[in-house]
């Protein structure tokens, strides 16, 4: 490795840790200083990820119109009666809940709004709310790799369509090997960290009467909330069967002709169309849109990607070369380690589609065979492994028992271990399926 490649590596490291510091939105801040830095010092920039960027944006813009309709509140109303029917079980349940609502939505920002829910419930049946609410949030994450209408699954099938897999095997392999790993990841989660009437913090801050019962929520459900949820699912429906109907393999090429829509264009229009319509029919205030919490954390993510994405491109391909040459040989012979390169860089790069758009491209150009591409999916998910992600520090935030806690040695969380289980078992079983649905 030469001086002008440590350089160019320490900078982006440099630039990423800066981000972390600054939390938030500070991360995409730092991602554009690291393309500004490696600019000065003569590196061409990278391609910009205007494609993933724009389909969150459209996604999120019917899910804030969705949230300012109510759909979010009747989401969360749904979810806590859903929970507090089986709360015995609610290690097992939390991560089942974060998994679909991402899976739907296509963010795994739609967490925040059920995590008080599940550290509540955990609370009154004296579980320690550190085992659902870990792998609830590693479940948010994971599930953006299934979901029919996520950033990082529209550009990964885009890529992979040439290569002969299409959009539908992908969501085929993907739905069932993350969604397994999670139900399995949480037997184990089960089993994380003292009971909570051993735990000494939450003893502690039970006798200082910092622990605090809340009960049922008080929200109210409106019909138009219920109006807009039914609107939003209709639209993934649309989005699904389009794009599976114009793919290679379904090759209807008169739809193509009579609707000249991309994927990705076709997820814009059918998007912005269903905030449209959940705007005109649930008769909300589109102004109101903009200050909703889904909106803004989407916009946040947009900002994140562009420059953390933009940082990452910038540093694969002033040395896509090089990379190609140390790492085609050992794609070829040893798959796996695909997974191992997506998991430490997506840990970096802060975004599942941002890892894949880094990523993919420059494996399937080194000849990484597909069973393998599609097999690794899942592991561009690590973005729990630094606890600077704003749903696992929401987490902490609302459990106030304690048990949800960052130990001083930084990695040493309760969403670490979960997290790595969850994603090894996920490939494990994308390398098992991958073959019999390729």
């Amino acid at each position: 490795m030469d001086f002008m490649v440590i350089l160019h590596l320490a900078i982006v490291l440099a630039a990423i840790f800066l981000g972390a510091r600054l939390g938030s939105i500070g991360i995409g801040y730092a991602g554009g200083l690291g393309v500004l830095a490696l600019a000065l010092i003569g590196v061409k920039p990278g391609s910009i990820p205007i494609d993933v960027i724009l389909v969150i944006m459209s996604v999120i813009a019917a899910i804030g119109a969705m949230q300012v309709a109510g759909g979010i509140d009747f989401l969360v109303v749904v979810t806590e009666k859903f929970l507090r029917k089986h709360p015995k079980y609610i290690t097992y349940l939390a991560p089942i809940v974060t998994y679909f609502m991402t899976l739907m939505a296509g963010t795994g920002h739609t967490a925040f709004s059920t995590l008080p829910v599940i550290a509540e419930v955990a609370k009154e049946q004296g579980v320690r709310p550190s085992r659902p609410l870990s792998i609830a949030v590693v479940s948010s994450q994971i599930a953006i790799t299934a979901s029919p209408i996520s950033a990082a699954v529209v550009f990964f099938s885009g890529v992979m369509e040439p290569l002969g897999v299409g959009y539908l095997d992908i969501l085929m392999i993907c739905i069932p090997t993350t969604l397994l790993a999670v139900i399995l990841t949480s037997f184990l989660s089960n089993f994380l960290g003292k009971d909570l009437k051993d735990d000494p913090v939450y003893l502690d801050r039970l006798s200082k009467g910092l622990v605090v019962m809340r009960g049922v929520s008080n929200i109210k459900v409106t019909p138009m909330g219920k109006r807009s949820v039914w609107i939003f699912l209709f639209a993934i429906v649309m989005v699904m069967l389009y794009a599976t109907l114009i793919s290679d393999k379904v090759g209807w090429t008169w739809l193509k002709e009579s609707i000249p829509l991309t994927r990705d264009h076709a997820i814009y229009v059918i998007m912005l169309t269903t905030a449209t319509a959940i705007t005109f029919f649930c008769r909300i205030d589109a102004g109101n849109v903009l200050s909703a919490s889904t909106f803004k954390s989407g916009m946040s993510a947009c900002v994140c990607i562009l420059g953390v994405a933009w940082l990452g491109t910038t540093f694969v391909s002033a040395h896509e070369a090089g990379i190609k040459e140390l790492a085609g040989g050992l794609l070829q012979t040893t798959p796996w380690l695909l997974a191992v390169a997506l998991f430490f860089a997506s840990m970096l790069l802060y975004s599942q589609a941002a890892t894949a758009r880094a990523l993919m491209p420059l494996a399937i150009s080194i000849g990484a065979p597909p069973v393998a591409l599609v097999g690794s999916f899942a592991a561009v998910s690590a973005l729990f492994v630094l606890p600077t992600y704003p749903t696992l520090l929401a987490a902490v935030e609302m459990d106030d028992t304690g048990s949800t806690r960052i130990g001083k040695y930084v990695f040493n969380h309760p969403f670490f271990i979960p997290g790595v289980v969850c994603i090894a078992l996920a490939v494990f079983f994308g390398f098992m399926l991958a073959p019999i649905v390729l």
